[in-house]
């Protein structure tokens, strides 16, 4: 008699507990995504801040190819305005593809190949892409880690109960794999 006073405090207790620590592994996996979230935003910023170098090399480039350099100008000014994670990552990918084309452009000029400032500029975007491939890899680990949880029992109920919402991937439009083969 005296053991059932005890267990529905018990249960009470390891519930709470159960309750508190999947409340807190869900605050640590959307801090997660968060930080990985920052990174990339930090490596779309140095992409944007390499844009201006990048123009002023194509600037030197045949008239003809204004409106691709326009395309990548208004790509820039798009991610620097965009609000919000979801519109981040869109404008991200239009500029991803923007400095696709004006890459694949630029490749057709030999003297421009050969300029150092062209080469620099190229050495540093080639360093931040890299740097943005490896934080959205980042991104979507965390994303993925952090959706499941939303997914599974006990952590779901918890879920729903604080209104932890899913997060969105880091996606490549289908349009936008494809990328040109440059003549280095």
């Amino acid at each position: 008699m005296n053991l059932t006073k005890w267990i529905v405090p018990a249960v009470i207790v390891v519930l709470i507990v159960i309750a508190w620590t999947q409340y807190n592994g869900l605050n640590r996996s959307d801090l997660a995504v968060d930080v990985s979230w920052a990174e990339i935003d930090n490596q779309l910023m140095r992409r944007a801040e390499l844009v201006p170098d990048l123009v002023r090399a194509a600037n030197r480039i045949a008239a003809h190819e204004a409106e691709i350099i326009n395309s990548v100008t208004d790509a820039r000014a798009r991610l620097a305005g965009a609000t919000g994670r979801e519109a981040r990552i869109q404008a991200g990918v239009a500029m991803e593809g923007a400095l696709s084309r004006l890459l694949a452009v630029m490749e057709n000029y030999p003297q421009l190949r050969a300029d150092q400032g062209y080469i620099r500029v190229m050495d540093e975007l080639a360093g931040t892409e890299n740097r943005l491939a490896v934080a959205r890899r980042n991104y979507n680990t965390s994303v993925g880690d952090y959706n499941l949880k939303l997914r599974v029992v006990p952590a779901a109920w918890i879920a729903r109960a604080f209104g932890f919402e899913s997060r969105p991937f880091f996606e490549i439009p289908e349009e936008s794999r494809a990328r040109p083969v440059y003549d280095l």
